[in-house]
């Protein structure tokens, strides 16, 4: 990637922001992409970088789209017509596109997922071996100890030292983990239950857990809310050491991912959030973005989007064949 989409990148990483990385692997002059030209395509369907012009840039923002809801990348061929049908193939997506040009483009697309987000509250030996552990697999992770600072988590990357979840980055493809171990247990199972968390869990005994429960149900904490609490967190491995407990609970969140549990892996058809309605240039076929179309028309009310100027001229200068084709098809 070039400099500015790498920042870009890890901005979005950090964020928690899924995207999709379209790279040009092949081409047939006169494409404007060339062959390792890249951007980076957001889910609601903005492009930052280049892979071509109007007529590939709609198609690829498409499959775009798609494979952030299957997971899996594609090649992408896009050519006339004519020459579709003999690239298509295994493994391969073939588009026309039908804009006055003699180019072809391959382009490999390739959804790019954050890594998980854990945050830890609490101040305590298995606190500090979760984090490190998790870290250590490649997610974000986050300690909150508000009664505490950064130097009473050695190794660990990043401290929040109030209980500010939103300061944490909780959001909803976070896991939350609240390991205060009788401390204030209370104060910090509400506040996760106040986030969009996808996972809420607790640290604690069954007869612990509980009271805990019972405490905040008489707080006024809505059943609903409640019954997103996994407690005790973790797998069920018996009386077992505070490094250990930090085991159980980071297999059972890797377990839960595997099998799809959360919204935050590519099995997860809700990761494309942002909906890009779309419409069709009816002078050339192709697909317009509406949000983004630079070229439109009003015609007895109703407004028509083109890829183009050319095909917008073409539309106003006479709707009614381009109507009549459309109402046929």
């Amino acid at each position: 990637m070039t400099e500015g989409l790498d920042g870009l990148a890890r901005e979005m990483a950090n964020r928690g922001e899924p995207y999709v990385l379209a790279t040009v692997v092949w081409r047939r002059s006169p494409s404007s992409g060339q062959v390792g030209s890249k951007a980076l395509i957001t889910t609601d369907g903005h492009v930052r970088g280049w892979v071509g012009g109007a007529c590939a840039e709609p198609s690829v923002v498409a499959q775009a789209r798609a494979v952030l809801k299957d997971g899996a990348p594609q090649l992408v061929f896009l050519g006339s017509p004519e020459e579709v049908d003999m690239h298509r193939r295994d493994g391969v997506v073939a588009l026309p596109i039908t804009c006055q040009s003699e180019g072809a483009l391959e382009i490999y697309v390739e959804p790019v997922f954050p890594s998980p987000h854990l945050v830890v509250i609490g101040r305590s030996p298995a606190v500090d071996s979760l984090a490190r552990m998790a870290s250590a697999l490649g997610w974000r992770t986050v300690v909150v100890d508000d009664r505490g600072s950064a130097t009473d988590h050695p190794g660990v990357d990043t401290v929040v030292t109030s209980l500010d979840l939103a300061a944490a980055g909780v959001g909803d493809r976070s896991f939350v983990v609240v390991a205060t171990q009788g401390h204030y247990d209370e104060d910090a199972l509400e506040h996760a239950l106040e986030s969009s968390a996808a996972y809420v869990g607790l640290v604690a005994s069954d007869r612990r857990a509980e009271g805990v429960l019972t405490f905040l149900r008489d707080r006024g904490v809505t059943e609903d809310q409640l019954a997103r609490v996994h407690a005790p967190a973790g797998l069920d491995l018996g009386h077992i050491a505070p490094q250990e407990i930090a085991v159980a609970v980071l297999a059972d969140l890797v377990q839960r991912r595997a099998s799809g549990a959360f919204a935050a892996g590519p099995t997860a058809p809700a990761v494309a959030t942002s909906e890009v309605h779309e419409a069709l240039d009816l002078v050339c076929g192709m697909t317009v973005a509406v949000a983004t179309a630079r070229y439109r028309a009003v015609h007895h009310g109703l407004t028509y989007y083109f890829c183009s100027a050319g095909c917008q001229a073409k539309f106003e200068a006479d709707p009614q064949p381009y109507l009549a084709s459309s109402t046929t098809t």
